[in-house]
């Protein structure tokens, strides 16, 4: 029994995996190749447990695509109104495609599986905009100011700041020996 060629459903491709002589087979599913050396930005469904935060991180690092996001509650009116801009930029408009694209995702501090994953990465306020490069947050240009967050323009720049990164690491607030060695 030969190999079935992939065949492409929706943004999906199956492939069935067949053995000489077994009779079931496997099918596994991945996104559509055109997706994949593509440079467009990527918008991640809420995040709300560790293992899904790691599965990001591993995601973005092995595309060397830095990860943008946003630690929120949905208590939080601020964080209500920051995240369709964010959403708009990332996904509409494409803010940081050119420099490599990135991956965007919500973080729910209160969901009840979150664990200690906020305080793991010192998050302290909400909103907060964090950045992932190389599967380090990038402290030195996180955000917390809410006023900083509800302007389009800085929130344009800061997206391409740290769509350019690309791999490069660069502000994992690891002190001196980060900078030397990361």
């Amino acid at each position: 029994m030969a190999c079935k060629r992939p065949s492409i459903l929706s943004a999906r491709v199956l492939v069935r995996v067949s053995v000489p002589g077994l009779r079931t087979g496997r099918t596994f599913a991945s996104s559509a190749p055109r997706f994949a050396a593509s440079n467009a930005n990527r918008i991640y469904t809420s995040v709300r447990n560790p293992d899904e935060f790691a599965n990001l991180l591993l995601l973005s690092a092995s595309t060397r695509r830095p990860l943008i996001t946003l630690w929120s509650a949905s208590w939080c009116p601020s964080c209500q109104a920051v995240k369709p801009i964010l959403e708009e930029l990332v996904g509409k408009e494409g803010v940081g495609e050119e420099q490599g694209g990135v991956g965007y995702a919500e973080v729910e501090v209160d969901a009840a599986t979150i664990g200690d994953l906020p305080i793991t990465y010192r998050i302290n306020s909400m909103p907060t905009l964090l950045a992932f490069d190389r599967q380090e947050a990038q402290f030195e240009t996180r955000v917390t100011a809410v006023d900083k967050m509800k302007n389009r323009e800085f929130l344009r720049q800061w997206i391409v700041g740290e769509a350019k990164r690309r791999g490069q690491g660069g502000g994992g607030g690891a002190g001196i020996l980060g900078k030397w060695f990361g």
